[in-house]
C-alpha cells in the first residue's frame, strides 16, 4: 500500500476536494477554478473565491435572461361544468 504523498516542507496541502460536473460547462469551469488555491497560502486564497463567486454570479444571471418555455396558451371563457 502507497501512502499519500506530502506536499514539499513549506508549501500548502491541498484541500482534495471533489467536484462533480453540475452539466453547465461555464459553472463547472469557474468551479474548477477553485483548485487554483490549492497552489496559494492562505493569503491568496480570497482572490480567487472572490473571482470564482463573480463569475458563479454572472453565470447564473445569465440564465435568467435566456427565454423560458411560453406557457400553455388560457381560455379564458372555456370554463365547463
Amino acid at each position: 500500500m502507497t501512502e499519500p504523498t506530502q506536499p514539499p516542507a513549506g508549501r500548502p496541502e491541498p484541500l482534495g476536494v471533489e467536484r462533480a460536473p453540475t452539466g453547465n460547462a461555464d459553472v463547472d469551469a469557474h468551479l474548477a477554478r477553485l483548485a487554483d488555491a490549492d497552489d496559494l497560502d492562505a493569503s491568496g486564497h480570497l482572490a480567487v473565491y472572490e473571482d470564482v463567486h463573480q463569475g458563479l454570479r454572472d453565470a447564473l444571471g445569465a440564465l435568467d435572461q435566456r427565454p423560458g418555455p411560453s406557457p400553455a396558451p388560457t381560455r379564458p371563457y372555456d370554463n365547463r361544468s
